[in-house]
């Protein structure tokens, strides 16, 4: 069962540029979603693929530890690189931060077109 829905999303305006990311957070009790809490943040000078994974890491970090965590995302960027152990050659800071989160919670993972 789980506990949480994180709906994650990042973005930026010119690659680098000035980026966001937000975070749709539902808490499900018995399948029904009984609270939504909105996250959102941003950088002056970002890529896309960082506000991904900074939208990831700020959901996490607002769950529970110990959470069961379903994480909806729209980047294959993250969604492959923690499931089918993509490269990691860059971001390496952003992937210490997520790891550490994941490392405390039951993260499952989900690739949304």
């Amino acid at each position: 069962m789980v506990d949480l829905i994180a709906h994650t999303d990042g973005a930026c305006s010119g690659n680098p540029g000035p980026g966001g990311w937000g975070v749709l957070m539902q808490a499900k009790d018995g399948g029904t979603v009984v609270k939504e809490r909105t996250l959102s943040g941003g950088e002056p000078a970002t890529t896309n693929n960082r506000m991904e994974v900074t939208a990831a890491i700020e959901g996490l970090t607002a769950a529970p530890r110990g959470a069961e965590v379903m994480l909806h995302s729209d980047s294959e960027y993250l969604v492959k690189t923690m499931t089918r152990n993509w490269k990691r050659s860059a971001n390496r800071d952003l992937w210490e931060r997520l790891d550490t989160q994941v490392a405390k919670r039951k993260v499952s993972w989900q690739w949304v077109l």
